[in-house]
């Protein structure tokens, strides 16, 4: 028998989807973002490196163009240079990639710039400082473009550079010309491969994140929606079912007629949707307990004691659940081996701050001493489940030809509460 709730019957690709909505929504600390930021600082610390370099250079050319050319070209190309290494550290990288293209931009402008500041003048084997660093630029096209724009880039500028070193050269060295443009493009090109593997690596492992968080969150809320309609099952079992064959034995019990109150209030409560189960009292106590012993034996002898002003309401529900399957394993036992004729009872005593749960029987008893190791009914399902809780233990006395008696307690403020 199942219960469901109106919330329900949303379809779980409607959830997936929410939930996809709100991992992409989340732009904090992405792989992309990390890979970024490292190439930004890369980049920043390769200019550094090349200004100091190239300081002597840099002087000598001063004497080959006009006077504005040489400041703005170490300004546009170092400065902008040293500003995408300083915006890795802003939190937003969109300024990387701004500085990255601004960078990628200014280098070809420069070097499309030395031509009208050219003096004219030709130098033997003279190298453009800007020349040496077309890469460098390129990898911030990688860093700021698409792949392929980041490639067009790396082309112009590569073959600016190359172009102009030997139109200024007085030696005739054009037939080198395609063997060095051969060398700057493959030299260029392997760092800006590099780069957008590693960017493109960035984005996939994102993607993979954010499917998977999806994915698991998914996973997650249709267990919890499981777990829930687990437990709406579980009161229809543990509280009507159990209820119903309680009356049906002794309907002049007030236990019983008790129990029926409170599962009455139960169902209103679900019925509502305010139901938020954090903790049993004592009628929730029985009603697990009751259900999980009927499973077992359903002509069992459930009797119950209350002491007068006891208040037993604070017993997580994950403890009395575990009690009460460490109660049935004690009683498919006795169904097992006490003998065909063996009658059996439960008494369930409780207080504010112990639970006692006693399983007997007249059976023909064992030595609890001659078990074999291997049998785990006793060992696992009885005492471990019983150790697992804070407060819980379970005390077996048996002797042959005398029944057994299993008794699980339960004491708070030790044991699990809500």
């Amino acid at each position: 028998m199942r219960t469901t709730r109106a919330s329900d019957t949303r379809s779980d690709s409607d959830d997936r989807r929410t939930l996809i909505d709100k991992v992409a929504f989340d732009k904090t600390a992405t792989a992309s973002d990390e890979i970024l930021r490292l190439f930004g600082r890369f980049i920043g610390a390769g200019y550094v490196c090349y200004l100091i370099l190239l300081a002597p250079a840099i002087a000598e050319a001063t004497a080959m163009s006009a006077s504005w050319w040489t400041p703005l070209a170490v300004v546009a190309t170092f400065g902008s240079g040293l500003a995408l290494g300083a915006s890795t550290f802003h939190a937003d990288t969109r300024w990387v990639k701004r500085a990255a293209s601004a960078n990628a931009l200014l280098y070809v402008v420069v070097i499309l710039l030395w031509w009208p500041a050219w003096n004219g003048e030709h130098v033997t084997d003279f190298t453009l400082w800007i020349s040496n660093f077309p890469g460098v630029a390129s990898l911030a096209a990688a860093a700021a473009w698409r792949p392929a724009a980041a490639v067009v880039h790396l082309f112009v500028a590569a073959t600016l550079a190359q172009l102009t070193n030997h139109i200024i050269r007085t030696s005739p060295t054009t037939h080198l010309l395609v063997p060095d443009l051969a060398f700057a493009w493959t030299f260029c090109a392997v760092f800006v491969a590099a780069a957008v593997m590693a960017l493109r690596t960035g984005r996939v492992l994102d993607a993979t994140i954010a499917t998977t968080h999806a994915a698991a969150a998914g996973a997650a809320a249709a267990e919890a929606k499981s777990v829930e309609r687990e437990r709406f099952d579980a009161l229809i079992h543990d509280t009507v079912m159990s209820t119903l064959l309680a009356a049906s034995r002794n309907d002049a019990d007030p236990s019983v007629i008790a129990q029926a109150r409170r599962t009455v209030e139960r169902l209103d409560e679900l019925r509502s949707g305010t139901d938020h189960e954090t903790s049993f009292d004592f009628d929730g106590i029985l009603a697990q307990l009751r259900s999980a012993a009927s499973e077992v034996d359903e002509n069992i002898t459930f009797e119950t004691a209350l002491s007068v002003g006891s208040d037993p309401s604070g017993y997580a529900p994950d403890s009395i659940r575990a009690m009460a399957g460490a109660m049935a394993e004690a009683l498919r036992n006795s169904v097992k081996h006490a003998g065909s004729s063996a009658r059996r009872s439960v008494t369930v005593t409780a207080t504010t701050t112990h639970l006692e749960v006693v399983v007997a029987d007249d059976g023909v008893g064992f030595d609890p001493s001659s078990v074999e190791t291997h049998r785990l009914g006793i060992t696992v399902s009885i005492r471990g489940r019983m150790r697992q809780l804070d407060g819980g233990s379970a005390t077996i006395r048996s002797s042959p030809g005398r029944g057994t008696s299993v008794t699980l307690t339960l004491s708070l403020p030790a044991a699990v509460m809500t």
